[in-house]
């Protein structure tokens, strides 16, 4: 299954795109992150981690693309056997920006995520 979502808000795409690239600040626009664990703190090609969902749930990543000039990146996680690839991007949208994230996997996983992943993007580009 494949799906496209996207929110748009009135923080710049600079810094929406700077709550992507540091892994710090996912917490912030993300309820569903409590942390994350990895050996660097900014997205790069080959970074590999684990995001910590509710606090409970561990799912490990591995990023496959990042142009910070594009303001895209993506990255394969791993969900039990399931595995997902998320693309993300940020772009200007008058005076805010414009956030997209493309899912694809198994429908049993990407389904029930989508709903929970437009609420963090609609946080990503909010002050």
């Amino acid at each position: 299954m494949r799906t496209t979502v996207a929110a748009r808000g009135t923080l710049s795409a600079d810094r929406a795109w700077e709550r992507y690239a540091d892994l710090d600040a996912w917490p912030r626009w993300a309820p569903q992150i409590t942390g994350v664990t990895a050996p660097a703190r900014r997205l790069v090609p080959g970074l590999e981690g684990v995001v910590r969902a509710a606090g409970v749930v561990h799912v490990p990543f591995t990023v496959l693309a990042v142009d910070e000039a594009a303001r895209t990146w993506s990255w394969r996680v791993r969900v039990g056997p399931v595995r997902l690839v998320l693309q993300h991007g940020v772009e200007p949208d008058g005076d805010g920006s414009r956030t997209w994230l493309v899912t694809e996997g198994p429908a049993l996983v990407v389904a029930p995520y989508t709903p929970v992943a437009l609420v963090a993007l609609h946080s990503l580009v909010r002050p």
